[in-house]
């Protein structure tokens, strides 16, 4: 079974702090974009990871997943590792991230990207974040964060040895919104496709 984790973790500072998860994307937050090419029938194996207030996703009816306290400065890879602890809680042998702000994900993604582990890249480009872990990796990547100073993702997708998967086309499909003028990109793209 493969599980699924929205990494909604962090703070939209380019947006004044406002969290990225609800950003509007054409009058609906981006999280109900990534949700609509996410779900279909997986419902009940998805979970948000977020630390603060959970009650601000409660519309969603989803777990929310906070990072370990002991884990709480080791960035998004604190985040993977709630979402690993919770996979392996539902008896997932793998679990998939994908960053909250990439509302263009492909709906075929888990079928592209498995078996685990792998990672998406868009024209040599590796997405980090949008990848297939294995949840045996669990006790490995805990030691990793807690023996390094600098967690850095793309080492941790090194550790378990990912592959790097190539998608192709004329936009990046893993396209983050980072500043508001990606935002404004995003809205095109979407008022341009049929």
């Amino acid at each position: 079974m493969i599980a699924i984790l929205i990494l909604a973790g962090g703070q939209a500072t380019r947006f004044g702090g406002m969290d990225k998860a609800f950003l509007p994307l054409q009058g609906q937050p981006l999280i109900a974009h990534l949700l609509a090419r996410l779900t279909s029938g997986r419902e009940n194996r998805i979970a948000i990871s977020a630390n603060g207030d959970a009650g601000r996703f409660a519309s969603y009816h989803l777990p929310v997943l906070s990072d370990a306290p002991e884990f709480t400065d080791k960035g998004p890879l604190a985040g993977v590792a709630a979402g690993l602890s919770w996979a392996q809680n539902l008896g997932a042998d793998t679990l998939l991230t994908i960053p909250v702000d990439t509302p263009f994900i492909p709906r075929d993604i888990i079928t592209r990207l498995s078996p685990a582990p792998a990672v998406a890249c868009y024209q040599e480009w590796q997405h980090h974040l949008v990848a297939l872990w294995p949840t045996a990796f669990l006790a490995q990547l805990q030691e990793f964060m807690k023996s390094s100073q600098n967690c850095r993702v793309r080492d941790a997708l090194t550790l378990c040895a990912a592959r790097q998967i190539n998608f192709t086309g004329a936009n990046d499909p893993f396209f983050n919104i980072n500043t508001p003028k990606d935002l404004e990109a995003a809205e095109h793209i979407l008022s341009t496709r049929p």
